[in-house]
């Protein structure tokens, strides 16, 4: 019997995750379910703020993450779901509407597919303007003026409203994606925003019906993804990471940024509260535990303050029930859930996936998003639970597109 195996690449400024998964049957359940297999880790070399900038060295790093997960699995791997990220990715949402076209006023197919079409037609040039669609959202429909609950297939009335969440990344940065793919001699089965695809093994459908926020914090970006009714309804990408981070403390001990790092990462594990509590660095200089929170909680507090300033743009400030939920490998700093409740005013948590603990002592966090990009085509229901349909690479006719968002 074949096997069942996808796999997600994770492509970070910091670093290339790999994670294989595989369907399998539990014996137990006898349920089929996803089951991670690999992973594999490389150093990223040829990447700022999520952008390209050397296709042959991040070829490389790619390659060298995918030769680790395919000894681990035991099988070559030869095509991948990919994520894109950065300060590049970007999500507008548009209106549309049509004139129902049938004689009786019941809405049909085409009638959506006409007001779906007319949300992208009208997006703004100066946010279309050298981006690619990677998603298409549907986030409510109007008839006459009244809000539909479920689909408008159907129902009747004069005129069809349609608001459409689309989300884009710069085509130049995702032909270079596609291009260190093909250099490491993988196959793009298909690009996913990366937020969304961590969502996938981060969120539960409960909280992203009730409300909240996913905030990924990497090293050079921060990218959150708000969700109410099960579906995004924005996304946003901002330059500021957990590298800034480590350059504050670099500059606050004056220490060496190799250091620096060490330092902010037995701060995140550390479990003293004790605020006298005194270190010493590798060069010899000492500090206080005192000291190395407050550089850390300022820099934390600038990235929650974006996070609101966006919430409050969007109209959702204090108003998640399932509060933001916190994921990558900035979301390990100490005392951030604390922090974020303060900042926010909503319930705050960090995610911890089911992910076996890696050897290389990378946290859990970190592998998030390659986790989702893995699980992705295994299930249809990971695929379609959230209205989206990838149409990047594989992009079907737009009502096979739309059948996704049915019931």
């Amino acid at each position: 019997m074949a096997r069942t195996i996808t796999t997600g690449i994770d492509i970070g400024t910091s670093g290339v995750k790999v994670v294989t998964a595989e369907l399998v049957r539990d014996r137990t359940t006898n349920k089929i379910a996803p089951k991670l297999i690999a992973t594999g880790w490389s150093e990223t070399k040829g990447l700022r703020h999520g952008y390209v900038m050397s296709v042959s060295d991040a070829a490389r790093c790619v390659t060298a993450a995918v030769r680790q997960a395919e000894k681990m699995a035991g099988v070559p791997l030869k095509r991948a779901f990919v994520s894109a990220n950065g300060i590049g990715l970007a999500a507008l949402a548009s209106l549309g509407s049509t004139v129902v076209s049938r004689g009786d006023s019941e809405i049909g197919d085409l009638d959506v597919t006409k007001a779906l079409e007319t949300c992208e037609r009208d997006l703004p040039n100066s946010f279309s303007l050298n981006r690619k669609i990677i998603h298409a959202i549907p986030i409510s429909y109007k008839i006459d003026g009244k809000i539909v609950l479920g689909r408008p297939q159907g129902m009747k009335g004069m005129k069809l409203e349609a608001r459409t969440l689309f989300i884009t990344t710069i085509e130049q940065h995702l032909s270079d994606t596609l291009q260190v793919f093909d250099e490491a001699g993988l196959e793009v089965e298909d690009v996913y925003a990366g937020p969304l695809a961590a969502s996938l093994v981060t969120l539960t459908k409960a909280q992203k019906i009730a409300g909240c926020v996913l905030a990924t914090i990497g090293s050079e970006t921060v990218s959150i993804a708000v969700f109410e009714n099960n579906i995004p309804i924005s996304l946003e990408v901002f330059p500021i990471g957990s590298t800034d981070i480590t350059h504050d403390i670099a500059l606050g001990l004056k220490i060496p940024i190799e250091e620096a790092e060490k330092v902010k990462v037995t701060a995140g594990s550390s479990v003293s509260n004790t605020s006298n509590h005194t270190w010493t660095t590798p060069s010899g200089i000492s500090y206080s535990k005192k000291k190395l929170d407050e550089i850390i909680y300022a820099r934390t507090h600038d990235i929650l303050e974006l996070i609101e300033g966006h919430l409050k743009k969007i109209g959702r400030s204090g108003l998640l029930p399932a509060g933001i939920v916190l994921t990558g490998g900035g979301a390990m700093s100490a005392d951030i859930e604390d922090l974020a409740r303060s900042v926010l005013k909503i319930p705050a948590k960090v995610a911890r996936p089911a992910f076996d603990a890696d050897r290389r002592g990378l946290p859990d966090t970190v592998w998030s998003t390659a986790h989702g990009l893995s699980i992705l085509g295994l299930t249809q229901e990971n695929d379609s639970s959230m209205g989206i349909k990838i149409i990047g690479q594989a992009r079907k006719s737009f009502w096979g597109w739309l059948q996704q968002f049915t019931p």
